[in-house]
């Protein structure tokens, strides 16, 4: 039974194109993704679904098996689930012609570079000791933007709950503080450890990333989110400065 990492990325993005291969801190972004995949001490091999030539080649040059991404998983409609799948198939029937099965599954994206092997391999042993749980998946506490917060604009051009406060319960309970409700965690896209089930069972997952299934465990770490657009980037070296990286080291060196 292996363990194959999967990283997606694709060629297209409007709000910041050529961000997968953009440089930061002296290196293509998708660089710390796989790097954190390539230095775990479980996976055994990874896997990189693009329709990219600069992140094909990338991906080759530090032992990476590619996937070619499809046309119709390539437009800004596609999911990401979708992805997902075609290259888990892919991966299995690969593996079949050895007689071999996928265990688990780390789901990396190419813009999402929050990610160390530490965690990787921390969320696997957590589902190595529970076979219960469906996915390990990194969460990134940003209270900030809790549910409470969030508004919407309607069609009388002025700002409205998003959720109706009601959910919430007692109102009279509420203020303006930002931790007043709890802490709030978004699943960050660092990484997203699965089992193969998940993908199978795509339908029977929590939205919307139903790749995690229902039981998902916690992997809490800080900072952790997907780049996608440029001003994003000085908050992405501020983490990563944070991780170890500098323009000539790693935490791995």
């Amino acid at each position: 039974m292996l363990i194959c990492a999967i990283i997606i990325g694709r060629e297209g993005s409007t709000g910041f194109p050529g961000k997968n291969v953009y440089p930061v801190l002296g290196r293509p972004l998708m660089i710390y993704p796989l790097l954190a995949a390539k230095h775990s001490r479980n996976v055994d091999r990874i896997y990189v679904s693009t329709d990219s030539k600069k992140i094909k080649k990338i991906a080759r040059s530090h032992g990476c098996e590619v996937i070619d991404r499809p046309a119709e998983l390539c437009t800004v409609e596609a999911r990401c689930e979708n992805v997902f799948i075609h290259a888990y198939n892919i991966i299995k029937k690969d593996l079949e012609k050895n007689h071999e099965e996928v265990d688990l599954l780390p789901l990396l994206m190419c813009n999402a570079p929050i990610i160390t092997s530490k965690k990787i391999d921390e969320g696997i042993k957590i589902l190595r000791d529970n076979p219960a749980y469906d996915s390990a998946v990194t969460v990134s506490r940003y209270n900030m933007f809790s549910p409470l917060r969030a508004r919407k604009i309607g069609n009388d051009g002025l700002l409205h709950p998003f959720v109706p406060h009601e959910y919430f319960g007692d109102a009279s309970k509420m203020d303006s503080d930002r931790d007043s409700q709890g802490d709030c965690w978004f699943a960050d896209m660092g990484v997203s450890i699965v089992r193969p089930r998940n993908l199978l069972n795509i339908n029977d997952g929590l939205l919307p990333q139903r790749w995690m299934g229902r039981k998902i465990y916690p992997l809490r770490q800080e900072g952790g989110f997907d780049i996608d657009y440029k001003w994003e980037l000085p908050y992405l070296e501020y983490w990563l400065k944070n991780l170890g990286y500098s323009k000539t080291k790693t935490p791995y060196d």
